[in-house]
């Protein structure tokens, strides 16, 4: 799969009308959905179509996606969201605004929002208008972290954080309902075109939901029981495809190229449910024969305490203890066993979510199943086309937003890798020009530019929609090689002569 993408543009900025077209457009495409297309994701005035260049051609799909009548049927209902108004911006905001914490509470609960879109994490609504005398711009940097229902601004935008994640708006409160809840029968509160009206309210604000448990209890054929947890071990198919509007990450593999790979050993399909291993894998009992096969980088891997090799399938009685000790190269890597994991599913994907509260990491005493049979066959090897370094040099198509300012300098200076997890590649350097635009889809491999002028490299789990600008594109060869990066690392980007 090479994923590739292209925007159909209604309009600028906060247009209602152009949003109205948005949605229209992209209920009629979901009809009738082109085998190649893998996402559709709607902002405030364009919607982005994501497929994959293995299977069609952009002329094609941009052929089909343009040419399909706009549908009726926004649902428009009207919402009241009680919020208890204590976020940690909203002093500094009010200073901003040259008024009280008082005057900023009630411009803000005085207006009703239509929801534009749903995105950035599961659940997230992008409303507007906000009234511009409080309508401040994002924080020049992202915070690593925003608590769990918190209500922010940015610009003429408000929003709602569903779950903890990333975020760059101004802080002003926190809702007492959850607008997203993976546990419910309907988890999403919110759609495009509701009216919400926030109502100033004190009391309690609710906990994070608890998460979906994708493992099942009983598995019917188990063949591994966890003896203790590694750093982060999750669960994973090849992701969530068609559920963007939604603002559910694709998740998936972060290295869909180890863990094809790892598949491929044991006689799998691609996309079967494989274990991502984290820096230091976990320790596993065998519970019955079985053919297993790891791929990637990250750890290492011990039968018994003697080391298998990477990138080889390999037989395991029952009774066998697996251990992966870190390796010191790359991040993560994948094990596979012939059959596949057996796991649950939630919109048609068994791939963890950690910010959607989509599954969960493994624990000690969990035990996963064999979902099916396939050959068993050990002792295939394969050689990787690459192996991790502390060097590491990317290919890059222009983005969206491409000047040739911020290309000359992404291209031009060794980036460091300040942090890396599933939804990013956080590199310091020289600045790039950046800024904010219109919220609208993000393309996985996307390197986003806030304020500041610090890149971020967006990986598998990233939000899927925002409003930082976009100068540049991974090439999706070489977004495998993103998802093995760790802090201290040095990046060189290279504009590819084929763009």
């Amino acid at each position: 799969m090479r994923l590739s993408g292209f925007y159909l543009r209604y309009g600028e900025g906060l247009d209602e009308g152009a949003n109205r077209r948005v949605h229209a457009r992209l209920r009629a495409l979901l009809k009738d959905p082109h085998p190649a297309v893998t996402d559709l994701i709607p902002g405030y005035a364009s919607l982005f179509v994501e497929f994959d260049e293995e299977r069609a051609s952009e002329v094609e799909v941009r052929a089909w996606a343009e040419g399909a009548p706009e549908a009726g049927g926004e649902a428009g209902r009207e919402i009241r969201i009680p919020v208890v108004y204590d976020g940690p911006d909203l002093a500094e905001l009010a200073e901003w605004a040259g008024i009280s914490q008082e005057e900023v509470i009630r411009r803000h609960a005085g207006r009703t929002y239509r929801v534009f879109a749903i995105g950035f994490t599961p659940g997230f609504p992008f409303m507007a208008e906000v009234d511009p005398k409080i309508a401040r711009p994002r924080r020049p940097e992202p915070r690593k972290r925003v608590p769990a229902h918190s209500v922010g601004i940015a610009g003429r935008q408000t929003g709602i954080y569903p779950q903890e994640s990333p975020g760059g708006w101004n802080l002003i409160g926190r809702t007492r309902v959850r607008v997203f809840d993976p546990q419910r029968e309907h988890p999403f509160l919110l759609e495009p075109g509701d009216r919400v009206r926030f109502v100033p309210e004190e009391g309690p604000v609710p906990p994070p939901p608890e998460p979906l448990e994708l493992i099942p209890e009983e598995p019917r054929d188990p063949v591994l029981e966890v003896l203790a947890p590694g750093l982060l071990d999750l669960p994973l198919d090849a992701g969530r495809f068609l559920a963007g509007r939604f603002g559910l990450a694709r998740s998936g593999p972060a290295d869909p190229y180890a863990a094809r790979v790892a598949n491929r050993l044991v006689g799998n399909p691609p996309g079967a449910p494989v274990l991502e291993l984290n820096l230091l894998g976990p320790e596993l009992l065998v519970l019955k024969d079985a053919v297993f096969a790891f791929a990637g980088f990250g750890v290492r891997v011990r039968k018994n305490g003697e080391e298998v090799p990477a990138w080889t399938s390999f037989f395991a009685r029952a009774g066998d203890r697996l251990a992966f000790p870190p390796s010191g190269r790359g991040i993560r890597g994948y094990l596979a066993v012939a059959g596949g994991f057996a796991l649950l599913r939630f919109f048609g994907s068994a791939s963890v979510d950690l910010k959607g509260r989509i599954g969960r990491p493994l624990k000690a005493g969990d035990r996963l199943g064999v979902a099916g049979s396939a050959a068993r066959i050990a002792g295939r090897g394969f050689r990787p086309r690459y192996v991790p370094g502390s060097r590491v040099r990317i290919r890059l198509r222009p983005g969206p937003q491409a000047t040739p300012e911020a290309l000359a300098a992404l291209a031009s200076q060794a980036f460091e890798v300040e942090d890396a997890d599933r939804m990013g590649v956080r590199l310091s350097g020289e600045p790039v020009p950046g800024g904010e635009v219109t919220s609208e889809g993000v393309p996985l491999g996307a390197i986003q530019v806030p304020p500041s002028g610090k890149p971020i490299l967006l990986l598998a789990d990233r939000g899927t929609l925002g409003g930082y600008a976009k100068p540049a594109l991974v090439r999706p060869e070489d977004l495998f090689k993103a998802a093995q990066l760790r802090p201290g690392d040095r990046v060189r980007f290279v504009l590819d002569s084929a763009s």
